[in-house]
């Protein structure tokens, strides 16, 4: 087995990754490979690095995923060191192009509403419609991500404490606030459910054929619904979390308590909502000041 694929081990392994990040540091190391040539990994040095970041620059790459490679790169080295006797890591120094962070963009609470309340009359009289409606309630009551509601199981739903038990990045697991309105559709679809499972699945929301309804599965039928809501626009299932985390923050003002329901890892990542919500008071300011306003 090689350097590589001794670190993609323990990315899976050890600290648990999900296969899509763990393809995606494959990807990245591979470059690397090509990048470097002949020479191997274990004799790169500062200057290779340096010279491979170059290159990707060259091919008009972002800096955001020349960042991204970067630290895949650093990453591995670290282990390499660590690990497999690698002598040094010519990462280290190396500092990667600063990118313009884009903020998400963010639905509004009249928005939000109208897309939960407005898609359908019949919510509760269609299994497929009552699955849907949990499905987008909890992802908005709870901040969820794409893969932690589909990878949320029957056994993780407490309705009596309005809790959920919720695995995210790294397999860490946190526990998130269910919202009265979500428990209200979460019990609806709960009984069109039992006649569609197959196989004892334990999945919480399952397909027409009785199992697990798939991350994709999940963004189609939520960009239908935001089409019948007629919202007029492509809305994405992580467009309800950056929702939550905004209204929530905007309402509290506790971005210790958005981050740990948001199950990020660092504050500093929880923060790009506070711009977002500065964006907004800007906006405001802008509109209502009688010294801000143009003279028209």
């Amino acid at each position: 087995m090689n350097a590589v694929d001794h670190y993609l081990q323990h990315l899976a392994a050890e600290r648990r990754l999900s296969p899509h990040t763990v393809a995606a540091y494959q990807r990245d190391l591979s470059n690397l490979c090509k990048l470097a040539g002949e020479k191997s990994l274990a004799d790169l040095e500062i200057t290779d690095i340096r010279g491979a970041i170059v290159k990707l620059r060259g091919q008009s790459l972002a800096a955001s995923s020349v960042a991204r490679q970067l630290s895949s790169w650093r990453g591995f080295y670290t282990f390499a060191c660590r690990r497999l006797g690698y002598a040094s890591n010519p990462c280290i120094g190396l500092r990667p192009p600063k990118a313009a962070r884009a903020l998400p963009q963010v639905l509004s609470p009249d928005v939000c509403s109208q897309l939960l309340n407005g898609a359908t009359n019949t919510a509760f009289d269609d299994a497929l419609q009552a699955r849907d409606r949990a499905m987008f309630e909890l992802f908005y009551s709870s901040g969820l991500r794409l893969s932690e509601l589909s990878d949320l199981d029957l056994n993780d739903l407490d309705l009596k404490t309005g809790e959920a038990q919720v695995t995210g990045k790294g397999r860490k697991t946190r526990i998130v606030p269910v919202g009265h309105q979500a428990l209200i559709t979460l019990t609806a679809w709960l009984k069109h459910r039992l006649p569609l499972v197959q196989d004892n699945t334990p999945a919480l929301f399952i397909s027409q054929r009785g199992s697990r309804l798939t991350p994709r599965s999940v963004q189609l039928r939520l960009n239908r619904w935001a089409m019948q809501a007629g919202l007029g626009q492509h809305v994405h299932p992580h467009m309800l979390r950056h929702a939550f985390a905004t209204h929530v923050l905007q309402s509290s003002g506790d971005l210790r308590a958005v981050q740990e329901m948001l199950g990020h890892a660092s504050i500093s990542t929880t923060q790009i909502y506070t711009h977002l919500d500065w964006q907004h008071l800007a906006k405001v300011y802008d509109q209502a000041h009688p010294r801000a306003r143009k003279k028209p």
